[in-house]
């Protein structure tokens, strides 16, 4: 026997009052984040807003002073890259729970969110990819710069 439809209704509007009140504090909490990330010759440090907006610059220990132009702006880039796919992943870790369909009312449907098409293809890669591992390789902006990293 199906329920009558007054009770789906029901049910209905108060699952999404509830939505709405989670995406509502979703996105207060979104609002207060930020991440903050080392480069990998711990130069420097970025902290991104909550838009990934650049919110911060530290340049650590005065080894911006021994560096070139090229070699601090790479650094720059690199920390402040990271730290904006942290907090790409963030918002795509706090608003997945909206993508998904009503357990209980199945009318109501998720909504689809083209997460590579807003934040680019990294932000789907695993974390770990993204994390540098201790392998000897020269670090990305070092090769972009034609140099080795010894000194």
């Amino acid at each position: 026997m199906t329920e009558p439809l007054e009770k789906r209704l029901e049910k209905a509007m108060a699952e999404l009052q509830a939505a709405q009140e989670a995406v509502a504090r979703t996105e207060r909490q979104l609002r207060q984040a930020s991440f903050t990330v080392l480069s990998s010759d711990r130069a420097v440090r970025a902290t991104v807003g909550p838009q990934g907006e650049l919110s911060g610059i530290e340049f650590l220990e005065n080894k911006y002073r021994a560096m070139s132009p090229q070699e601090l702006a790479a650094s720059v880039l690199e920390a402040a890259n990271a730290a904006r796919l942290k907090m790409n992943r963030h918002v795509m870790k706090a608003m997945a729970p909206f993508t998904e369909p009503s357990s209980g009312i199945p009318e109501l449907k998720g909504f689809e969110v083209d997460w590579e098409r807003i934040f680019g293809p990294e932000v789907l890669r695993d974390d770990d990819e993204d994390t540098p591992r201790d392998t000897g390789a020269t670090p990305a902006w070092r090769d972009a710069l034609g140099e080795d990293g010894e000194d």
